[in-house]
């Protein structure tokens, strides 16, 4: 055997036991099998993030496209009640127009809600552009990019935090990725390149030094649970509706929002023609 062939078997060597009594350590089985479960779960954590983020920024554009048109045929909707019960006189047509119009009655925190399409006081002039046709300001978000999407995966198998066998490491990974986090929730390739770099002139994690079993076995426990809470939480979000809307146009989401929005005109419409004959009756 070669001074090279030596040095290529000594992993396997030390597997077995030799001619001079050494045996494998107890161990080496286990840490195998964490490192294995460890690539795992970062794998399955960077594909839940990426459709969370898939999902998350689909559902601004759903609010920003369809919003305005859901509150302009709820408001048509509360006029139209109120001039029918304004003319019946009638308790249940009356009953019917109080909850119409509570529907549509602005309340504190809704800015947050609708993610700043209108106010305490109403509709946004961008809201207003929507139901005009007018040109309106582009998402602030937007789907990553592929660049986005390799900087981030290359980022979260790097410095993620499951990584990290010490107090110290995992806190500085933890604090590292959720900036990572967010840079790739805006899609900036800029921002998820420096990250890129700040991360390859940092410390380098500290070579993992051999576990006890138990410490292992604990290990493996705490990875099978996270993957049960990641399962979840990725269930969650196929049971949403706008997962759902997703998977109705997976290769052109906009086109789908396109169509929708366009049936909404038609019952604005609708709804506008309804309210002008009932107007004009009197």
């Amino acid at each position: 055997m070669t001074t090279s062939e030596a040095g290529q078997g000594g992993v396997a060597g030390a597997d077995r036991a030799t001619s001079e009594g050494a045996a494998p350590r107890p161990e080496e089985r286990l840490e195998r099998a964490v490192r294995a479960a460890e690539q795992a779960l970062i794998e399955y954590e960077i594909a839940v993030e990426t459709f969370r983020v898939e999902v998350e920024n689909f559902a601004r554009l759903h609010e920003q496209r369809l919003g305005p048109l859901y509150a302009r045929l709820e408001e048509l909707e509360a006029q139209t009640a109120e001039v029918r019960a304004a003319r019946t006189g009638d308790p249940e047509d009356l009953r019917k127009a109080q909850e119409a119009r509570a529907r549509v009655q602005p309340i504190d925190g809704v800015e947050e809600l609708l993610h700043g399409w209108m106010d305490s006081h109403g509709l946004f002039p961008e809201a207003v552009a929507m139901l005009t046709d007018q040109p309106v300001r582009p998402p602030q978000r937007v789907r990553p990019s592929e660049e986005a999407r390799r900087l981030y995966r290359e980022l979260a198998r790097k410095a993620h935090p499951d990584l990290a066998q010490e107090d110290g490491e995992r806190k500085r990974r933890e604090e590292f990725i959720t900036r990572v986090n967010a840079a790739y929730a805006r899609g900036d390739e800029n921002e998820l390149r420096e990250l890129s770099a700040e991360w390859a002139a940092g410390p380098k994690p500290k070579e993992q030094r051999p576990s006890r079993s138990e410490e292992l076995y604990a290990r493996l426990e705490w990875l099978a649970e996270r993957k049960e809470l990641l399962t979840l939480v990725a269930k969650q979000l196929e049971d949403g509706a706008i997962a759902g809307m997703l998977r109705l146009a997976p290769d052109d989401p906009d086109g789908l929002l396109d169509e929708i929005a366009e049936k909404l005109r038609r019952e604005v419409a609708e709804r506008e023609a309804e309210l002008a004959a009932l107007l004009s009756q009197g």
